[in-house]
């Protein structure tokens, strides 16, 4: 589970590691939150949005580390995959109170508990951030810590 979380989008994989050890709110709009596995909700939240099996995206290495900490210990960047950046982008309000409630369901399977409210919140903010790309080669990185 992540402590801290921030959402952010950068130029390149290269940008995106650069924050690592300090995060990146000096270089990079971002958005915070905390408490949850964000690694595992980027999966989470691509499977629901394209269909994929949790397993496939796992395998495929998504979401694709761009920084980490050689023993797993500290900080780490996650670049979020073009599908997921591409379906938070298209999705409409009502598709990511869809979303948030379909990986509430599954957050709940494993005995965690999250708000609706909250979580339709985090995603309606990472779709303004991914709708904000607009065509751009920038991507969207998730800073964990």
């Amino acid at each position: 589970m992540s402590i801290i979380i921030k959402f952010f989008v950068a130029p390149s994989h290269e940008a995106a590691a650069a924050v690592v050890d300090g995060g990146p709110d000096r270089a990079f709009e971002s958005l915070e939150y905390g408490n949850f596995d964000a690694e595992e909700a980027l999966i989470e939240w691509e499977s629901i949005f394209t269909g994929r099996s949790f397993e496939e995206l796992v395998g495929a290495d998504e979401p694709e580390a761009v920084a980490d900490p050689a023993d797993w210990e500290g900080p780490m960047v996650f670049a979020a995959s073009e599908a997921l950046r591409d379906a938070l982008a298209a999705a409409d309000h009502s598709r990511l109170a869809e979303v948030s409630r379909l990986w509430i369901q599954k957050r709940a399977a494993d005995g965690e508990v999250f708000d609706q409210e909250i979580a339709t919140r985090i995603l309606t903010d990472l779709a303004r951030l991914a709708r904000g790309i607009d065509g751009r080669e920038h991507r969207l990185y998730c800073w964990m810590a």
